[in-house]
C-alpha cells in the first residue's frame, strides 16, 4: 500500500502539470518535475515486483535529476519537487533494508530567490549557514544518518551523488572514451555500439522503417517520430527498448555498460562531434571492427529540383535502377565500397573515395556512367551481377545530361522509399490493393505459426484479415464500413476502393500478446501497454491493427476502430502529410466521440493534453518531433481539434482538399491557414497557456 502511494503521488503531479498546482514553473522546469515524477513511478513499479537492483537504479537516477534540477532551478521548482523529495527518503530507507546499496541521499537546499543560489534557512533540514553536504566554521557537514542495510555492512559509498547520468555509472577513461566530464563521442564510443548491436536490423536493412546508416538518420527515427531526446533518457525510446529487452532481436544483447555509454551520451546533449552528420557510421568509426575510412566529404553539394521539363524522372526512373543495382555495395550496405554512400539523393551527388560521380550536365564524363559501362576500372555492378542494360545506362546519362536534378520528396529520403512512392503515384487503386493483399499476407506469416493462410475478408474500402474465426472478421469488416460514416465527417470523398488509395487492411488479433508481437515482428518497434489499435501508413501501404475477439462487445471493437480509421484516411490523402497531423485528427475525433458518451474519459483527456502542452518549449521543438510519442500525439490532438473547431473549419477543409490535389502540405497549410505551421503552432501555444 505504502508503494502504492508513492505511485500515485508521482504520477498524479506528471498529470495534472504544475499550472494546476499554482505554481509559476518555466516549461523547462515543469518538463523537469513530469521527468522526475515518471522516474520515481518506474522504481516504485519496480519495487512492487520485487525487483529491488533496478528500482535502485532507477532511484538513483532520480536522486542525479533532483540534483540537478534545484542546482539549476528556481525556489518555485524546489516547492513543486517536495513531494517527490519526500517519497526518495521514504524509498532510500526501504531499498537499503532490502539489501541494496545506494549512496546517501541529501535534501538539497531550497534556492534563493532570484538568485538561482541555494536558500540556507528554510529549506527542510537545515540551519542557517549550514548547507546540506558542507562545513560551515568547522561544524560537522549536515548529512542524514543511514540505515544499515539487511545483511550487508554500513560501507558508505567510494563516491557521493554527482552529476553523473542518470541511472549511470560513468566508464573509465580510454582512449576511446573521453575522460568523465568531457562528454561521450558519438564517433568513438556511440557508433561502435549502434554498429554492432542494431546493424543487422537498421543499418543493413531498415526493419520497422527505422535506419541507422547515419547520424542524421538515427535522429530522425521511424515514421512514428524520434527515438532519442537530448538530455531525457527517459523520454528516449530507444534506451526504452533496450532496457524492456525489446532489443536487439536475434541473439544480441547490449551490456550494462554500453547502456551507460548510451545513456551518458544521451544526458550530455546527443551531440555529434564528426565532419559529416550524413556519413555511413562504419566510416565515423575508425578502428572499430569492418570500419572504412572517412570517405572525403563534398560540403558544396547543391540540389537542383526539377522544372517538370525533364524527359527523365530520377525518382520514377533512375532511383529504381540504382536501388535494384547497387544494394548491398552502396545502398544499404554494412560496408560501403569505395566509400561511396547511395542511400539519399544526397549521399549520391556527395560522391565517394574517388570525389563525385555525378557531374550535372555531363553524362558522358560522370564517373557513375563511366564505371556502369565498364570504362574506369572494374564495371559496375560488381558481385557477379550482369552488367546494365546500355538503354538503362542511356537513362541515367540522360538525366544527368538534363542537370541531374531530384523531382522527389527530399534529398534525405531514402531513394528506395522514394522509388516506391513514385510507383504508387502512378498505380491505381486496384493495384495498391493487390500490393497491399501481397504485403498482407507476407505480414501475417512473421507473426502466425500454423503455415495456413489466415483467412480473408473482403468489403467496400478494407481487406481484413488475422487469425481470428471468418465471423469475427466479418465482425470487424462490418464495424469498419459503419465507422466510414465518422470517417466521412472529417474526409469528404467518393466511397469505394479508391477512398484510401486501394483498399486498407485491417489486422485482427484475438489477444493483445498476438497484437503486440505484430509490432515488433513487422515494425520492429513495442506498442505502449494502453495501445489496442494503431495505423501505419508508408506511401503504399496502408493498415489498421487492432485487437478484437468474439468476447468484445461491438461498441468496443467500432471505439478501437475510430481513431486509427480517420487518421488513416487524412494520412493517404497527400504525399507528405505529417504523422502528427493525421495522428492528432483521428485521436481529436475519437476525443469528441467519447466526450458524448463519456464525461469522465473525456476530463482525463484534458488534464493530459494540459500537461503534454506545458511540456512543449515551442512550435518547432514539436514540429521536428522533439517530444516523445505519447506527448507529440496529445499536442497533436489538441491542435486538431482547434482547427476543426467551427471557427476554422472551412480552413481545415481547405487544406484538405489542396493535398488532395497535389500541393505540399507546408504549402497548403499556409494557404489554408495564412500562416506556416511554426507560426500557428506558437500562436495556439501562447492562446493555451494564457488561458
Amino acid at each position: 500500500m505504502r508503494w502504492l502511494l508513492l505511485v500515485l503521488g508521482a504520477i498524479l503531479p506528471s498529470l495534472l502539470g504544475p499550472c494546476l498546482q499554482g505554481a509559476e514553473l518555466s516549461v523547462q522546469e515543469s518538463r523537469r518535475v513530469a521527468s522526475i515524477n515518471a522516474v520515481v513511478a518506474k522504481a516504485a513499479a519496480s519495487y512492487a515486483k520485487g525487483e529491488f537492483e533496478t528500482s535502485g537504479q532507477q532511484l538513483n537516477e532520480a536522486m542525479a535529476l533532483i540534483q540537478q534540477a534545484v542546482g539549476e532551478g528556481s525556489p518555485e521548482l524546489y516547492d513543486q519537487l517536495e513531494p517527490a523529495l519526500r517519497r526518495i527518503e521514504k524509498a532510500h530507507t526501504l531499498l537499503e533494508f532490502e539489501g541494496v546499496s545506494l549512496p546517501p541521499f541529501e535534501r538539497p537546499a531550497r534556492p534563493e530567490p532570484g538568485s538561482g543560489k541555494p536558500d540556507t534557512t528554510d529549506s527542510p533540514g537545515n540551519t542557517p549557514g549550514n548547507t546540506p553536504g558542507s562545513a560551515s566554521d568547522g561544524a560537522k557537514p549536515n548529512v542524514r544518518p543511514r540505515p544499515v542495510p539487511r545483511g550487508k555492512p554500513n560501507v558508505p559509498p567510494s563516491t557521493p551523488p554527482s552529476s553523473t547520468p542518470p541511472g549511470t555509472t560513468p566508464p573509465s577513461p580510454s582512449p576511446s572514451s573521453p575522460a568523465a566530464g568531457d562528454g561521450v563521442s558519438f564517433t568513438t564510443a556511440v557508433a561502435p555500439i549502434l554498429a554492432s548491436r542494431c546493424g543487422r536490423c537498421h543499418i543493413g536493412d531498415k526493419k520497422g522503417g527505422f535506419g541507422m546508416t547515419s547520424f542524421s538518420e538515427l535522429m530522425k527515427g521511424p515514421p512514428e517520430g524520434v527515438v532519442i531526446f537530448a538530455g531525457d533518457t527517459v523520454g528516449s525510446r530507444l534506451i526504452e527498448t533496450i532496457e524492456t529487452g525489446d532489443m536487439p532481436r536475434g541473439g544480441g544483447k547490449v551490456s550494462p555498460q554500453e547502456l551507460q555509454t548510451l545513456k551518458a551520451w544521451i544526458v550530455a546533449g546527443a551531440k555529434f562531434d564528426g565532419v559529416d552528420p550524413e556519413a555511413p557510421l562504419a566510416a565515423l568509426t575508425p578502428g572499430s571492427p569492418g570500419a572504412t575510412a572517412p570517405a572525403p566529404v563534398n560540403m558544396n553539394v547543391q540540389v537542383t529540383r526539377a522544372t517538370g521539363k525533364e524527359t527523365v524522372s530520377f525518382a520514377a526512373d533512375v532511383a529504381p535502377l540504382l536501388v535494384e543495382q547497387c544494394r548491398g555495395c552502396h545502398i544499404e550496405a554494412m560496408q560501403t565500397r569505395g566509400g561511396l554512400r547511395m542511400d539519399t539523393f544526397a549521399q549520391l551527388l556527395r560522391g565517394g573515395d574517388s570525389g563525385a560521380v555525378i557531374i550535372p550536365g555531363k553524362g558522358s564524363e560522370s564517373l557513375l556512367v563511366q564505371k556502369l559501362r565498364g570504362m574506369v576500372g572494374d564495371r559496375m555492378p560488381a558481385g557477379g551481377r550482369p552488367a546494365l542494360a546500355e538503354e538503362s545506362i542511356q537513362l541515367i546519362s540522360t538525366w544527368i545530361d538534363e542537370g541531374a536534378t531530384l523531382d522527389g520528396a527530399s534529398e534525405t529520403q531514402p531513394l528506395g522509399v522514394m522509388s516506391q512512392l513514385a510507383w504508387a503515384a502512378s498505380a491505381s487503386a486496384s493495384e495498391l490493393s493487390e500490393r497491399r493483399r501481397e504485403k498482407a499476407a507476407a505480414n501475417l506469416k512473421l507473426v502466425t505459426a500454423s503455415s495456413d493462410q489466415p483467412a480473408l475478408h473482403d468489403s467496400d474500402h478494407f481487406l481484413v484479415t488475422g487469425p481470428v474465426s471468418p465471423g469475427t472478421l466479418k465482425l470487424v469488416a462490418d464495424l469498419a464500413e459503419s465507422q466510414m460514416k465518422t470517417v466521412r465527417t472529417v474526409i469528404k470523398a467518393e466511397a469505394g476502393e479508391a477512398f484510401y488509395r486501394g483498399k486498407a487492411t485491417i489486422f485482427v488479433f484475438p489477444k493483445r500478446y498476438d497484437y503486440s508481437e505484430f509490432a515488433k515482428m513487422v515494425e520492429s518497434r513495442s506498442v505502449p501497454g494502453d495501445w489496442n489499435a494503431h495505423w501505419s501508413y508508408d506511401g503504399i501501404d496502408g493498415y489498421v491493427s487492432i485487437v478484437a475477439s468474439e468476447q468484445d462487445a461491438e461498441e468496443v471493437i467500432e471505439s478501437r476502430l475510430a481513431s486509427p480509421l480517420v487518421s488513416l484516411a487524412v494520412a493517404t490523402r497527400g504525399r507528405d502529410i505529417p504523422h502528427w497531423f493525421a495522428e492528432g485528427v483521428g485521436t481529436a475525433t475519437a476525443y469528441r466521440l467519447a466526450s458524448t458518451r463519456d464525461k469522465d474519459a473525456r476530463r482525463q483527456q484534458d488534464m493530459e493534453i494540459m500537461s503534454a502542452v506545458a511540456s512543449v518549449e515551442n512550435g518547432k521543438q514539436f514540429l521536428e518531433g522533439k517530444l516523445p510519442p505519447e506527448q507529440t500525439d496529445r499536442v497533436g490532438a489538441a491542435l486538431a481539434s482547434a482547427m476543426m473547431d467551427r471557427t476554422l473549419r472551412r480552413n481545415f477543409d481547405m487544406l484538405i482538399r489542396s493535398v488532395e490535389e497535389g500541393m505540399p502540405f507546408e504549402e497548403a497549410f499556409q494557404q489554408s491557414f495564412r500562416a506556416t505551421p511554426t507560426e500557428f503552432v506558437e500562436a495556439w501555444l501562447s492562446r493555451v497557456r494564457s488561458g
